[in-house]
């Protein structure tokens, strides 16, 4: 996986969410994610979010921490918007503040493994390995054209630390 720092702008999201923790999600029979992102494109909801900055580029943050990797947190998937104006029923908006990340780029493989495998790594990384004490604030996956072929994705992550 590569990485480098990177100074992020505020990001406007409009989308979907969901309640959860790492220890759920390893479960099938308690995971919530999946179920999050099947009912996003199978209900067609980036079709509903109005003023789309980049059509068809997914993001997914994790963010309302409760803790850190291992507690609860607030699981979002949406996609960057120009305005937060006139949100129809049902989605939610999301702003990502300005600050400084780690950017990680996976190498191509299938989905979810490959991004369920970038994290398991960034869990077990030192703050030097990382690059910075992690914010908890917000972090997020980009899914681009690099993600469309589902067995071979590639996205970047980019994960908060303190500057």
């Amino acid at each position: 996986m590569q990485k480098m720092p990177v100074q992020m702008p505020e990001i406007k999201l409009v989308g979907i969410t969901v309640r959860t923790n790492n220890r759920a999600e390893f479960n099938p029979e308690t995971a919530k994610i999946g179920a999050c992102i099947q009912h996003y494109f199978h209900q067609q909801v980036p079709e509903k979010i109005p003023q789309r900055k980049n059509p068809g580029t997914t993001f997914c943050a994790y963010t309302d921490y409760e803790s850190d990797y291992t507690g609860d947190y607030t699981f979002y998937i949406g996609e960057e918007v120009n305005a937060i104006d006139d949100i129809p029923e049902g989605l939610h908006t999301h702003i990502i503040l300005p600050q400084t990340y780690i950017k990680f780029t996976t190498e191509p493989g299938p989905m979810p493994n490959v991004v369920i495998n970038a994290w398991q790594e960034i869990w077990k990384m030192s703050l030097e390995d990382l690059g910075g004490k992690r914010r908890y604030h917000t972090d997020f996956e980009v899914y681009d054209e690099r993600a469309q072929d589902p067995q071979n994705a590639v996205l970047d992550l980019y994960i908060g630390v303190e500057t």
